[in-house]
């Protein structure tokens, strides 16, 4: 019998909600558990998926954002004056490592970040503080990992509380198809950590989101295995082009498509 997970789903609810209880039963679907190898295969994906794989890369502010991203999952951390319509993903990575038992920096405890500007970001681009964050970010890539396995299971139940009744089969059939596969799961699990899970109503352009949800709710009916990878690419590749189509014009989204389509691409290859 092919071992099955469920673990990180409650603990996630408690640090994205604050409350926790057990997800309904009908909602926990299985899945795959990764090995070793293959879970550090999957964290050294992401890492180059967001960062090129360099550790530079694990403190980025981008142009046209007005927050900084860190780690292998450049997770959101909003300044103390700032808040948008994204998930603030670094808190709860905190709190996942502080429950791990990991030690952190003084830098990565503050309520807010300490960068409260790009301009003001760079300027302590190689000083000790950030340049300490980033050494320490390098050294704690299986942890950044595990956060951002336990984000994705813990998505399921959180998507199909939020889909329309008639389309919720659909959806978790999709996820199983995509879960029976390492690179399907590894799909699963950078999509929710590239653009969250979909059923944040803050996450919408003209009220059509990009996350997960709409990616598995986007896929067309095929068969399981590697035939479902590919779908589950090429609807990701449908839901991004869609976000830049409704974003602000004044975001200049357009010039992130390329990038984010060379990243589904990955999606379809074996891991």
């Amino acid at each position: 019998m092919r071992p099955v997970i469920f673990a990180g789903v409650a603990m996630l609810m408690v640090f994205e909600c604050g409350v926790a209880g057990p997800p309904p039963q009908a909602l926990l679907a299985p899945v795959t558990v990764l090995s070793a190898t293959q879970k550090a295969a999957i964290g050294r994906k992401i890492w180059h998926n967001e960062c090129a794989g360099t550790v530079d890369g694990l403190t980025t502010w981008n142009t046209g954002e007005e927050f900084p991203s860190l780690g292998i999952g450049h997770f959101i951390w909003y300044p103390a004056d700032k808040r948008g319509r994204f998930n603030e993903t670094w808190p709860q990575f905190v709190a996942f490592a502080k429950q791990r038992g990991v030690a952190l920096p003084a830098v990565a405890l503050a309520a807010t970040s300490p960068w409260s500007s790009k301009a003001e970001f760079q300027q302590a681009f190689k000083g000790p503080q950030m340049t300490g964050l980033r050494n320490w970010l390098a050294t704690q890539v299986g942890v950044q990992t595990d956060f951002i396995l336990a984000r994705s299971r813990a998505a399921l139940p959180k998507m199909l509380a939020t889909a329309p009744v008639r389309e919720r089969a659909r959806i978790e059939a999709n996820y199983r198809k995509l879960s029976a596969t390492p690179n399907g799961t590894y799909a699963l699990i950078d999509y929710v950590n590239f653009k969250g899970d979909g059923s944040l109503a803050t996450e919408r352009y003209k009220g059509v989101g990009w996350g997960l949800l709409q990616v598995l709710a986007g896929m067309r009916d095929v068969a399981g295995g590697q035939v479902a990878a590919a779908e589950f690419a090429a609807s990701a590749k449908r839901v991004l082009a869609r976000r830049i189509a409704n974003s602000p014009p004044e975001r200049g989204e357009k010039r992130w498509l390329e990038g984010w389509c060379h990243r589904c691409d990955t999606y379809a290859r074996p891991l």
